[in-house]
């Protein structure tokens, strides 16, 4: 599940995200609650590197830092804006992997723009910086190895495939464009330059598919969250339930051009957090 982010990819700053991941996070107690802010931090300036518009090298070897500073957390030796963390990695389990798979997801934006993935790519990328964000925070939330693993899979490819089609606009802007190859050459569209692709009469024949997709996704991690403690996924439930909503306006506004933003009601958000914070 990310935690969630703004600009292409996996966005981890926009104010709409900011107020589901906040809404979910005040719930926990504090040491999970703490641990919870450390991974978006993390997550944060990672992604705040890969979207800046520095020369390419430079954000490269900023990754790689990042990556250098990791290892060093796992070593014993951690560096001064990691120290925090040595306590929520011991104390939840927090594995190095997914912290490096993060940085790695980040990079997959640096060296060239994304466009146009496959869709082993594209899976790939939402495996990176999404699902394996949610392999860290199910260990916060105290699930189940296995269904934790299973939920950080389908939810966080649920909520990442979601910003994919909300965010269309944006990433064009940014020279980007996420929607999968095989999706394009199966509506027609043989382009992949962003802004001719998103003016395309054709596009939602690309996106519906993957909003059926993300749907798919969401199914399994609610069946997943239902065997477990309700506790326990008080937090991914709320993350769930807000970027459902949010994939269901989209689909109900369509994918046609000129797409106006869509939002969730603050009465929908409020409903939310009364039915599943308060357990």
């Amino acid at each position: 599940m990310t935690l969630e982010a703004t600009s292409p990819g996996a966005n981890y700053g926009s104010t709409a995200s900011n107020s589901s991941f906040y809404a979910a996070m005040r719930i926990l107690p504090r040491d999970q609650r703490e641990a919870m802010f450390q991974i978006y931090s993390f997550c944060r300036q990672v992604d705040d590197i890969a979207d800046s518009d520095g020369p390419r090298d430079e954000r490269l070897a900023a990754l790689q830092d990042w990556r250098n500073d990791i290892d060093a957390l796992y070593q014993g030796n951690p560096p001064p804006r990691l120290a925090d963390y040595v306590g929520s990695v011991k104390t939840f389990g927090l594995k190095r992997e997914d912290f490096l798979a993060i940085v790695d997801g980040m990079e997959m934006d640096v060296p060239q723009d994304i466009r146009a993935p496959d869709m082993a790519t594209l899976d790939l990328y939402c495996d990176r910086v999404a699902s394996a964000v949610g392999r860290l925070s199910v260990r916060v939330f105290g699930l189940p190895e296995e269904d934790g693993i299973l939920l950080a899979h389908h939810l966080g490819r649920a909520l990442q495939l979601t910003n994919i089609l909300r965010d269309i606009d944006e990433d064009a802007g940014l020279g980007r464009l996420y929607l999968p190859r095989e999706a394009l050459l199966h509506a027609g569209i043989t382009s992949n330059d962003p802004n001719r692709v998103i003016a395309e009469r054709a596009l939602a024949k690309v996106c519906l598919p993957l909003a059926q997709r993300a749907k798919a996704h969401f199914e399994q991690s609610d069946e997943i969250m239902n065997r477990n403690r309700r506790r326990a996924v008080r937090a991914p439930r709320i993350m769930s339930k807000y970027y459902h909503a949010i994939l269901d306006l989209l689909i109900a506004r369509g994918f046609n051009a000129p797409r106006e933003p869509v939002r969730v009601s603050k009465v929908t958000r409020f409903a939310i957090l009364l039915r599943y914070a308060l357990i």
